[in-house]
């Protein structure tokens, strides 16, 4: 599914889109994932073999997914989901060029997954993050996540959030969106 198709378009700027990761995307996709890592945003054992092979790692099923966030035809931001289990997704890989971080692009990825999410069955969605900037984790809650617990990784905490889709309501707390909207 396509940002487009959600009520916050109106909130993008113009040039910027939302859309599914095609081959040609790599190389700006591993350069947002190596700037996470030099940023510490990435835990340093973390191999990145997703990021590697996009398509095995986020193509090989419905339910998984992989977007780009591009402004002017330039990959800017990221997004995957994989399936925890059955009933539960992984938020992966976001990230969002330093100079797009605090404007609408975090948050239209965000909602382009957890579209996704509840178009495929999906009840509950876990996102961790090592980012502690509080417009990052402001986004996560307006969204609908709560912060559900920190836990310790090398150098560093990480916040773990989750959604409950199957609570959604629509205009509901914190901004969530009634499914199939």
């Amino acid at each position: 599914m396509d940002y487009a198709a959600n009520r916050h378009l109106d909130d993008l700027p113009a040039g910027l889109a939302i859309r599914s990761f095609v081959a040609g995307d790599q190389g700006a996709v591993s350069a947002l994932f190596e700037t996470g890592l030099l940023a510490g945003q990435v835990a340093p054992n973390d191999t990145g073999a997703d990021v590697e092979n996009i398509a095995a790692a986020y193509f090989d099923d419905d339910r998984h997914h992989f977007w780009v966030g591009t402004l002017h035809g330039v990959v800017v931001g990221m997004i995957g989901v994989n399936a925890d289990d059955h009933d539960t997704a992984e938020v992966r890989r976001l990230r969002v060029h330093a100079d797009h971080q605090t404007g609408p692009l975090p948050a239209a990825l965000l909602q382009t997954a957890l579209n996704h999410c509840r178009q495929h069955g999906y009840l509950k969605v876990r996102l961790d993050t090592r980012f502690e900037r509080c417009e990052a984790l402001e986004t996560f809650e307006r969204l609908g996540f709560q912060h559900t617990r920190d836990r310790s990784a090398p150098g560093k905490d990480v916040l773990e959030f989750y959604a409950d889709l199957y609570q959604s309501l629509d205009n509901g707390p914190k901004g969530k969106v009634k499914a199939g909207s």
